[in-house]
């Protein structure tokens, strides 16, 4: 499989096994079962296409030969099964994930910013040029959800880009840390490639549309087409619906972001509940129809 994208990307290389000597202009990607890898040029792909990239094979990140001691000892922990980084033994610490999407990143100064948000020192890891890691330890978890929010929209503004961020959760530091990471980065890396461009993504925002993605095509049938045929008729429903079931059932925050009036919403809920019989005060009918949902979103 891998090997019909040399007819895609012609500058790139393919090996017959892990490069010795990687080149800090290209992204390797290996498929594991087959145990083929291959270069691609960084100037060669889109984030679109890499995001689609990451979900088919698995990204091989190398370190830089100028990084930081203790980055370089974080690297090959969590991305290469190196040993453990001796000065966290014992401790707890939190991965936030971020993504930049927008001009060319300038990596120096971005890095510069996110240290400003932080109480004490991180580390950052830099996974090509868009895409990279902030390790807190336990006694560095300053930044809430909301905090992290505000801190996104004024990057934005500040340099121009879209930039999103996967918030992990709190895990010890142990051996099985990397496998832990590994996952939320596999949730970050479906998030960017499904779910379009948030700001924030956690672990209970991404599971319920990754595992609705996973259904086979027989349970998705399974789930109630008269909703996703009333989708189909009003796009303008689904907006509704979804945005009221993501704000809580909390009808003035739902109003706000649609930027129409509560009489306006109220009808909507009501014609919806009036022709499929589902009432969304429900958690089961709730569940149902957002369920729902994500199998349209992600159909259209």
């Amino acid at each position: 499989m891998i090997k019909k994208l040399l007819s895609l990307y012609q500058n790139s290389i393919l090996f017959p096994s892990k490069p010795k000597n990687p080149s800090e202009r290209f992204l390797y990607f290996c498929n594991e079962s087959e145990d083929e890898w291959i270069g691609i040029p960084k100037t060669e792909l889109n984030e679109r296409e890499l995001n689609l990239l990451t979900v088919l094979y698995t990204l091989v990140e190398f370190p830089s030969s100028n990084l930081h001691p203790t980055v370089k000892a974080w690297h090959d922990f969590l991305y290469s099964n190196g040993p453990m980084p001796s000065h966290l033994a014992g401790n707890s610490l939190r991965i936030i994930q971020f993504n930049i999407n927008g001009a060319e990143t300038n990596q120096p100064e971005i890095e510069s910013a996110l240290k400003g948000f932080f109480t004490e020192d991180i580390i950052i890891i830099w996974e090509g040029g868009s895409r990279g890691i902030v390790i807190e330890e336990k006694n560095t978890m300053s930044l809430s959800e909301e905090e992290i929010l505000s801190m996104s929209e004024t990057l934005e503004s500040d340099f121009y880009v879209k930039i999103s961020f996967y918030i992990g959760k709190p895990i010890l530091f142990s051996g099985q840390s990397p496998g832990k990471f590994h996952q939320e980065r596999e949730y970050f890396t479906f998030a960017l490639s499904q779910m379009g461009l948030f700001n924030i993504f956690t672990f209970e925002r991404v599971l319920p549309a990754y595992l609705a993605y996973q259904l086979s095509p027989e349970l998705k049938a399974k789930v109630s087409q008269e909703i996703i045929d009333l989708f189909n008729e009003d796009y303008e429903m689904f907006s509704t619906i979804k945005v009221f079931l993501e704000n809580n059932l909390n009808a003035s925050m739902t109003a706000k972001k649609l930027y129409i009036h509560r009489n306006t919403l109220q009808y909507r809920i009501d014609k919806f509940v009036e022709k499929t019989g589902i009432s969304l005060k429900d958690f089961y009918g709730a569940f149902t129809v957002f369920l729902a949902c994500l199998l349209y979103e992600q159909k259209k």
